[in-house]
């Protein structure tokens, strides 16, 4: 069995597809006002707009039951961290020795907790 896919609520369609494709960097496959994916390696990363217009709690960043936290892993850690940290994105762990694997958690603009490793 493999992960195929993970889909992503968000408030505002244009907001969270510029935060992941021009400040995280993630590849654009295909837009739409309701459905947009992404272009990876692995798994599909899909954006669906949320019938709510207002951002979860602030208790969805520390793995609140019911929430998922979304990973990647990057080929140079502190430098995506440096560039995430420059565009003024929230960061919630710095790049961090964790069980053998050095990762960082940072915020999109719905409050979604994301966590990046390095390769």
């Amino acid at each position: 069995m493999r992960v195929s896919y993970v889909i992503i609520f968000v408030s505002d369609m244009t907001r969270s597809v510029e935060f992941y494709r021009d400040v995280v960097g993630l590849p654009l496959k295909f837009q739409s006002p309701e459905w947009t994916e992404f272009a990876t390696e692995g798994a599909t990363i899909a954006l669906h707009a949320s019938d709510s217009k207002e951002p979860g709690p602030a208790s969805d960043r520390h793995g609140a039951p019911g929430h998922c936290r979304p990973g990647w892993t990057v080929t140079d850690l502190d430098a995506f961290h440096q560039r995430l940290i420059a565009q003024g994105v929230e960061c919630i762990q710095e790049p961090t020795e964790t069980f053998g694997v050095r990762i960082a958690l940072y915020v999109d603009p719905d409050g979604l907790a994301f966590g990046v490793s390095g390769a």
